[in-house]
This record gives structure tokens, sequence and C-alpha cells, in this order.
């Protein structure tokens, strides 16, 4: 791996890409890791509007923010229900896995919510963590089990695993889409909707699987030795898993880049701004961003099954 050492305050950050010429560095040429704010307990699940404004959570004070196009930064949403993970959807409500009572929730400009999924089989999900809105309109989400201080009921393993679900465009039909997983956290689909790509972070491990027509996923294989927090994907193909800091896997598997973020933990990323080339990273008590090569995936499809 050949590295790169840029300033960041007082310290350096040091990014690290592969040295073989067949692959591009992802962040653009001189960037650097820039810190954007601080002084939240624990920020997750950043999300972009059409405008390219970067909405994300900070779970434990139960309070979803968002970052401007133009660098403001101003609370959203208070009572949140301990938002976590976040997608816009492709009718731009703000979809939400909100884990206070283990559901999904769609939140709308004004503020308001109405609960997607609160149940599966007659029993409580395990904790919704982390979603991905299909170009079609399918929702599909990770439900592992963490359990949360905040909870004041059973704290027990609700369903009998920890899986992934898919919920139909038209908000109908909530099925099993994915078992065989220890703990399913990050998720993230191909900007053609033809792949998903589910990290287990209990194996260490991240999955890539064949989208049917009908939403069934199906042809699991190995996509990278490396599980992850949350997750996004580049208009190239490239996936971006985090954990300590963020490292950039191509459409092979193959790892391009490593982005180092001074944080005890990395827990998300999604592009944003307006021409959609700033990668925003939620990192602990932070909201980090960096400059990037290429450009992320912006939710707009209205398409049907």
């Amino acid at each position: 791996m050949k590295k790169k050492i840029f300033a960041f305050g007082l310290s350096c950050i040091v990014l690290s890409f592969a040295a073989s010429g067949q692959h591009k560095q992802v962040t653009a040429s001189g960037a650097r890791v820039e810190k954007l704010a601080e002084g939240f307990a624990f920020t997750e699940g950043p999300a972009v509007d059409r405008q390219g404004n970067v909405y994300f959570t900070d779970q434990p004070n139960n309070r979803i923010h968002i970052w401007s196009v133009d660098g403001r930064l101003s609370v959203f949403h208070e009572n949140s229900g301990r938002a976590n993970g976040l997608y816009f959807d492709r009718n731009g409500c703000l979809l939400s896995c909100s884990d206070m009572d283990n559901e999904l929730w769609s939140i709308d400009g004004d503020g308001s919510h109405t609960v997607l999924v609160a149940d599966f089989a007659g029993k409580r999900l395990n904790g919704p963590n982390d979603l991905w809105v299909h170009p079609k309109g399918g929702v599909y989400f990770t439900d592992p089990l963490y359990r949360r201080s905040y909870w004041t009921r059973d704290a027990a393993m609700q369903q009998d695993g920890e899986h992934v679900y898919f919920l139909s465009p038209d908000r109908r039909l909530t099925v099993r889409a994915a078992a065989g997983l220890k703990k399913p956290n990050g998720i993230v689909g191909a900007p053609d909707g033809k792949r998903l790509y589910v990290a287990d972070i209990g194996e260490n491990k991240t999955y890539v699987y064949d989208i049917q027509p009908d939403g069934s996923l199906s042809n699991r294989r190995l996509f990278a030795p490396l599980g992850s927090d949350g997750m996004t994907i580049d208009r190239k193909g490239n996936v971006y898993l985090t954990g300590r800091g963020v490292t950039v896997f191509n459409s092979k598997g193959e790892q391009i880049e490593h982005i180092p973020v001074e944080a005890g933990w990395t827990a998300n990323v999604c592009f944003g701004g307006k021409d959609m080339k700033t990668l925003f990273i939620t990192a602990s008590q932070y909201l980090f961003a960096v400059r990037m090569d290429v450009k992320g995936v912006r939710q707009t499809s209205r398409q049907r099954w």
C-alpha cells in the first residue's frame, strides 16, 4: 500500500490506497478529513436528501440533526424513537430505524411520523439498525440485537435470530429476506438495484446478494473479509465500510483505499453536498467530511416493480 499524509489540525491523517496502477484513489487529490461538528453523544445514520443536505442521528440524545449544503447545523427532530439508521425514500420521506420500540418509521417534513413496521410474525423486532431503499421503493433493513440501556421492556431476543427484512413498495408486506447471519448491521444496495451488500459485523464479513425482480435475495457470496457498522456506495460501485475509519472496496471486493478517522469508532457514512462529492462520516462524538473524486448516489427514482 502507498500512503499520503495530509495535515489535520495538530496531527496528521494518513490516507492509504492500493499501489497497483489499476486502482484509482477515490478521495480527491490533497483532500483531508475535516471535523465539521462535535459535542454529540454518539452520531449515526447519515442520509442525504435531494438537495444534498445530510441528516444524521445522535441516538443517545434521541435527536436527528441536519448539516445543510451551506454548512449550517440544526435540529430536525426531537424524540425520534431513538433513531439509528436513516434513508430517504423516493417520495422524500425520511425513513428511520427507531429502536426505542423496535420499529421502522417514516418521518414527514413537518416531523410527524408513521410506523411502517412494528413487528414480524406477531413478535416485536429485535431492533432495526440500518436500512436501504431500492430504487423501486422496497425497503431492506437489518435487525440485530443490541440491548439498550433505555429499554424498559424485556431485552431478550424477540425473533428467532438476527436477520434482514424486506418491506414491499406498497408498505403492506414485510418478509424475511436473509437469514443465516450472526449479526447483520450495515446495508446498502448497488445503484442499479441489482445487488444488496450486507455486513455481518458479528462474523467480520460482508456479503453480497442478487436482488430478484420480486425483491427476494439469492446467490449469497462473500464480498469482503471485513464487517461494518454502516455502509455507502458511490456511482462507480465502490463500497465503503466503517469501523476503524473507512475502508473502500471496488465492485470486485478488492480494497482500494483506507480513510483514517480520528475517533474511537466510525459508525456510518454517506455522500452529500450539492455535487454529491463530499463523504460525510459519523464517528463517536463527531461529524466529519472529506472531498472525493467520485460521486455518491441520490435517491430519486419513482419506478415500479
